[in-house]
């Protein structure tokens, strides 16, 4: 059904966080913005919602026979194609192609410990699912033909992984694409963070010590400069080593001068010096490649994202709360 949503600004700043809808009442953090009128999310109890006027009304539907699974990330193509992730066992991928009337399951692993974390797609072919370690070593499926079939990569050839180290299935940033056919992930876990690039695993400087620290976003500009964030999820106003930046490809990592307010399970770049980040504690933005953050939301919202073809930046949260960024 359509749902007619209102508009209500939540800050006074010059950047302002500008409601669209509530929508169902589930969690939602699954983002992708195909451009600036077509917008999908997903998330728990099934849900996946779509939006073809940029967010004035959404189409609301449950997926049949998932109505308690958590959709945590959705890639969309177009109005009618998307393909959505159910993170845990047994891991589903399932893709539709007439704008969510019928959803067809391309990929299913009932591997004992499966728990998928993000999807990332580098064009309307290619794209990657990261997951969780099972037997020391992160989980890594690949596609090359939109979705419709996944190939798991072998064993020998997936990242080894510590014993308490895992990714966080907050906002389907985790995994990015970092070249025309590379991905970088992130980690996190009570005794490490890490960023993986190419053969290279980094330790990170995030805080740790719980099993609800360390990294769970990647924002990647180029080859050389990302951004970090994440902190510790249960204590989400916490300042303390919640974001870091890299200029030399992970080499070195610099501590902003003026960190987010707090948790921030969700980093992405606006422009090329203009940079968003999210959590359940609020929103900042920063002016200076991520330097610098400054508080325009309190309001929780787990992903933020630019459309892929255009300007604007969505973001989706808790209680089926959609925004968006206005400049």
């Amino acid at each position: 059904m359509l749902i007619c949503c209102f508009f209500a600004p939540i800050t006074t700043h010059a950047q302002q966080i500008e409601m669209l809808t509530t929508g169902p009442r589930t969690s939602l953090r699954g983002l992708s913005a195909v451009n600036d009128k077509i917008v999908w999310v997903s998330g728990s109890s099934g849900t996946v919602g779509r939006s073809i006027d940029g967010g004035k009304t959404w189409e609301w539907m449950t997926v049949p026979g998932y109505e308690k699974r958590d959709f945590r990330d959705i890639e969309a193509f177009d109005a009618n194609t998307a393909v959505i992730m159910a993170i845990s066992a047994p891991a589903h991928i399932l893709k539709t192609t007439d704008g969510g009337k019928t959803w067809k399951l391309v990929y299913e692993n009932t591997k004992a410990g499966m728990f998928m974390d993000a999807m990332e797609f580098w064009n309307h072919d290619s794209g990657i699912v990261v997951g969780d370690p099972i037997d020391g070593r992160f989980f890594v499926t690949r596609t090359f033909d939109g979705g419709n079939t996944w190939h798991d990569i072998p064993y020998m050839e997936l990242p080894k992984a510590d014993s308490t180290e895992g990714c966080f299935a907050t906002s389907g940033t985790n995994v990015r694409a970092l070249t025309l056919k590379e991905a970088v992930f992130v980690s996190g876990g009570p005794q490490r963070s890490r960023i993986f690039i190419r053969d290279k695993a980094i330790d990170l400087p995030l805080l740790n010590g719980a099993s609800s620290t360390g990294a769970n976003s990647v924002a990647v500009k180029n080859e050389h400069t990302f951004i970090v964030t994440g902190g510790d999820f249960a204590k989400d106003t916490l300042q303390e080593k919640n974001c870091f930046l890299s200029l030399d490809g992970g080499a070195t990592w610099i501590r902003p001068t003026t960190p987010p307010h707090g948790y921030r399970g969700c980093v992405e770049y606006i422009d090329e010096n203009n940079v968003l980040c999210c959590g359940t504690s609020g929103v900042d933005i920063s002016a200076d490649n991520g330097m610098n953050w400054r508080l325009i939301s309190s309001a929780s919202f787990h992903v933020c994202r630019r459309a892929k073809k255009g300007k604007t930046v969505f973001l989706a949260g808790s209680g089926g709360r959609i925004a968006k960024l206005v400049l």
